[in-house]
């Protein structure tokens, strides 16, 4: 039977057994970040944030939440696709892929698509846990200024890494080179890409380290949805994130097509 003859079914098939994959292990991909982003929000925004002055009249905690929310995000869509597909290579049944009438590009997205659920809701959360943190201190809560723009922001962040997931996927060997990558590579990124400090405040060499990092652009474009306030122009954010997407749509695509799906 043709990919014609069938339609969207195998592709909303992945979609759904993708999204039941995580949801079966909630603790563990959805409980266990909300846990970590709480503590960072408890020492570093409410302990720790009193006494750091922020120049954009915005307290920290409230500078520190959207960065929060984003690398939240990305992290969470990353692991989603990368675990699924270093998974199935474990038990064997990534090599069914092979056999599915379905295109390369309709794995790419439908992976990327649960990768956005579950990275979405991680950092929805994440919010929500910030919200009540932000209203204990301030009595208030963080009204969101541009709608539009954070989930334009969401949406590419999480595609994008969910797409990086799914190449580290198809070329790692195993579980450890999966948790090198994002605890060498990613995590580092992350943390030096403006979660916990504003550009402003770094020595112009650092400054030009920061703009050369892609997660850079991401958060600062997550911040100004929630703030109205960026470290860089939002129209340079919003291009580099257009670019990192097609980027990765790109590479993962590539590996869908050539890369390993034999059992190790």
């Amino acid at each position: 039977m043709s990919t014609q003859s069938l339609g969207w079914t195998p592709f909303f098939t992945l979609v759904h057994k993708e999204i039941l994959r995580f949801i079966k292990v909630v603790g563990q991909t959805v409980l266990s970040p909300i846990v970590n982003s709480t503590l960072y929000l408890l020492i570093f925004g409410v302990s720790l944030g009193g006494q750091i002055q922020m120049s954009n009249g915005f307290t920290y905690l409230a500078f520190l939440i959207p960065g929060l929310v984003m690398m939240a995000a990305l992290n969470n869509a990353y692991q989603n696709s990368s675990s699924s597909i270093i998974g199935s290579k474990f038990h064997g049944d990534l090599q069914d892929l092979r056999t599915v009438p379905i295109s390369g590009q309709e794995i790419v997205w439908a992976m990327s698509f649960a990768g956005l659920v579950r990275g979405s809701l991680v950092g929805f959360l994440t919010f929500l846990v910030g919200q009540a943190f932000y209203f204990y201190t301030e009595s208030q809560l963080i009204t969101i200024a541009h709608p539009g723009l954070l989930a334009f922001f969401i949406c590419v962040g999480t595609f994008s890494f969910a797409m990086l997931g799914i190449a580290v996927g198809f070329y790692a060997t195993g579980f450890e080179k999966i948790n090198a990558i994002g605890s060498f590579i990613l995590l580092p990124l992350m943390y030096l890409g403006g979660v916990f400090f504003s550009l402003q405040n770094l020595h112009p060499v650092w400054q030009m380290i920061s703009k050369a990092n892609p997660l850079f652009y991401f958060i600062n474009g997550i911040r100004y949805s929630f703030l109205g306030v960026s470290d860089i122009p939002i129209e340079t954010a919003a291009v580099v994130s257009i670019f990192s997407l097609i980027v990765m749509l790109t590479i993962a695509t590539r590996c869908v097509r050539h890369g390993s799906y034999a059992r190790w």
